[in-house]
């Protein structure tokens, strides 16, 4: 089962904060009555400890619901563009302010773009963090043909960069232009079953995403149009790189996300 972290941090900040409040309200002035008597006065231990977490909780939990968020890559399903132990930084706010838990947007800001690196939850595991980029905005036709991506009737640039193993290639490293920016992406030199879409036409209020590693990624592919009230954010940089536990992190990859 997912933990909802979000939800977790939320009852802290407010059991900490009201915990605060009522010793404010309510024991603070009789502890300071007693003080002032000359009495040997101690504030309760939960009481202290509600002081000393609820600032540090509560600006975390605005800086995570309305800044900025950390995550961690956990498939290879954006390789080459985002590798498994990749730590990144998704921005909150591009795509308008929306209420923490219950995801309500409550400020338009931006509307994702063609292109962008996107988190989200998925229509068939809604409470589970992906992250993909954005191929289909709503009204796009979407067509892919032994993996070249027609959007609205045209071919998106592909450019080879590597093709591996030398001799017996598998796997194609490629350049992908996507409204001019590109991207890097792989698939296989034989397609698998999702290398082919029949043309879809992405509903309004939903978008197509898909995976950099085409021939490795369940994506909108296999389940469907991302709704628009289930985004999380952009996704615009690596902060880190920590392959596993007992490795030691690495900076090389730091760096913006294209």
């Amino acid at each position: 089962m997912d933990i909802n972290f979000p939800l977790i941090l939320l009852l802290l900040v407010v059991v900490t904060g009201v915990i605060w409040l009522l010793d404010l309200l309510l024991l603070a002035p009789g502890r300071k009555a007693r003080a002032d008597k000359g009495q040997q006065v101690e504030e309760p231990v939960v009481v202290e400890y509600a002081k000393s977490f609820f600032p540090v909780l509560a600006i975390v939990f605005v800086l995570r619901s309305f800044i900025v968020e950390p995550f961690q890559i956990p498939s290879a399903s954006m390789d080459p563009t985002l590798q498994v132990g990749d730590f990144i930084l998704v921005n909150k706010y591009a795509y308008g302010l929306r209420l923490p838990v219950s995801r309500t947007k409550v400020v338009d800001i931006g509307e994702p773009k063609r292109g962008d690196v996107m988190v989200f939850f998925p229509p068939h595991a809604n409470e589970t963090y992906y992250i993909k980029r954005v191929i289909g905005l709503p009204g796009d036709e979407i067509r892919l043909v032994n993996n070249q991506l027609f959007i609205n009737g045209k071919p998106a640039p592909q450019e080879l960069i590597q093709a591996l193993p030398p001799g017996n290639p598998q796997k194609e490293f490629l350049w992908e232009e996507i409204d001019g920016h590109r991207h890097l992406m792989a698939k296989q030199v034989v397609p698998t079953q999702y290398g082919n879409v029949r043309t879809v036409v992405v509903p309004e209020g939903h978008y197509f995403m898909m995976g950099d590693n085409r021939d490795n990624s369940l994506d909108s592919r296999k389940w469907g149009f991302v709704p628009e009230k289930d985004i999380v954010g952009k996704a615009f940089a690596i902060w880190m790189h920590w392959d596993k536990l007992l490795s030691l992190p690495s900076f090389e990859r730091v760096g913006g996300i294209e």
